[in-house]
């Protein structure tokens, strides 16, 4: 059976984004511990070790610093040697 007066639907490319609409482009940031010219994760660089500290001492969590998993598990261990010799402040908890 064949329908003559049939339309065709097409589908609209909308190069706008829908609202939940997955991005087709991700955009991942760079380790910024990992690679050349890095610095060196050590619980003496405090400087360093501050960057990834809130202000009310809790660290920060990988996908807001875009740490590799490896890199933070390293950094949350020096960030703990520091406290314990009061090179830092604990939490306020």
């Amino acid at each position: 059976m064949i329908r003559k007066n049939f339309k065709k639907t097409k589908k609209k490319t909308n190069s706008n984004l829908m609202l939940f609409q997955k991005p087709a482009i991700k955009f991942k940031r760079e380790c910024p511990l990992s690679g050349k010219n890095a610095p060196v994760i050590n619980y003496k660089n405090i400087k360093l070790l501050q960057k990834y500290i809130s202000e009310t001492g809790k660290m920060l969590p990988s996908r807001i610093t875009s740490v590799s998993y490896s890199k933070q598990k390293e950094l949350s261990s020096e960030i703990k040697k520091a406290r314990i010799l009061a090179l830092l402040p604990f939490t306020d908890d």
